[in-house]
């Protein structure tokens, strides 16, 4: 099965899982959502406590209970009144909901996914909200289905790494950023290099690593796309402790691999700016 066959099935499962009041501990290894269901493994720090207490206020506990991100991009990224924001992969909706917000009346944020269990449940999160400004989208990161040049933002959540074409995901950022707008998201990173066998192992851990760039990578495709002013700041950096539980119960010999993942392995926000005075594609294609 193809890895975006496996992302839509598994993140349809969760969609229906946060519908019924559910949570999402044990959603899969595909993403950023823990073990296989029916094992006893309990969610760790990847997809935990994301959002405060004031962030949650008036919005609806199935938009929380869908969340399957890595970070907190609305709350780093830097949005302004009477902005359009989009974030890929939406989801539940949780960071669109706190966009619009954070945007107001004047501005607007759109949700892109290609699920229709989440997109159904991010709509109804939106209509129990009384949320106007939102607009959820169908489609696939790789093709955003908006023009050139309308967003001020592109945020995203612990989306681009499940994605087979990141360079595709970029330019497409890129090419739907205003002049001057910002590409701000949170994402899985690999620091430095990992041995295959470490890494076998960590995404045995949690699937969302296997497709995770390097920051070397992330730098150099960013670039590519035409993108300036790059910068990846690590929010959580995970440990083998993290991961003791899960990988001993799978007869791994987590000590002796406990030097090679230290550090390694972190969710980061990583942002970067389209140059002003450029519209449309980037350097790497032509229109």
């Amino acid at each position: 099965m193809e890895i975006k066959e496996i992302v839509k099935e598994k993140y349809g499962q969760a969609a229906l899982r946060a519908s019924r009041g559910e949570g999402n501990a044990q959603c899969g290894a595909s993403g950023c959502c823990g073990p296989e269901a029916g094992t006893t493994e309990i969610w760790d720090p990847i997809t935990a406590n994301l959002y405060d207490e004031q962030q949650k206020q008036g919005v609806p506990d199935e938009a929380i209970l869908a969340s399957l991100g890595c970070g907190n991009p609305t709350a780093l990224a830097a949005l302004h009144e009477g902005e359009v924001v989009l974030d890929l992969g939406s989801g539940g909706g949780i960071d669109v909901l706190l966009s619009a917000r954070r945007v107001g009346e004047r501005g607007k944020a759109y949700g892109l996914d290609m699920t229709d269990e989440m997109l159904a449940l991010a709509r109804a999160n939106q209509k129990r909200a009384g949320v106007k400004n939102v607009e959820f989208l169908k489609g696939e990161i790789e093709a955003i289905p908006l023009p050139d040049n309308t967003v001020d933002v592109v945020i995203s959540n612990c989306v681009i790494n499940l994605s087979a074409d990141k360079d595709a995901v970029l330019r497409e950022a890129f090419r739907v950023l205003k002049p001057g707008g910002r590409f701000a998201v949170s994402d899985v990173v690999v620091r430095g290099e990992a041995p295959a066998e470490v890494r076998r192992n960590m995404e045995m851990w949690v699937g969302c690593i296997a497709g995770a760039l390097s920051e070397e990578d992330y730098r150099a495709k960013l670039k590519a796309a035409g993108f300036e002013g790059i910068g990846i700041e690590p929010t959580r950096v995970y440990t083998i402790e993290d991961a003791r539980q899960f990988l001993a119960a799978e007869g791994v010999d987590v000590d002796r691999m406990a030097a090679e993942v230290e550090g390694k392995f972190m969710s980061a926000f990583v942002r970067a700016v389209k140059p002003a005075g450029r519209s449309g594609c980037g350097p790497s294609c032509c229109c």
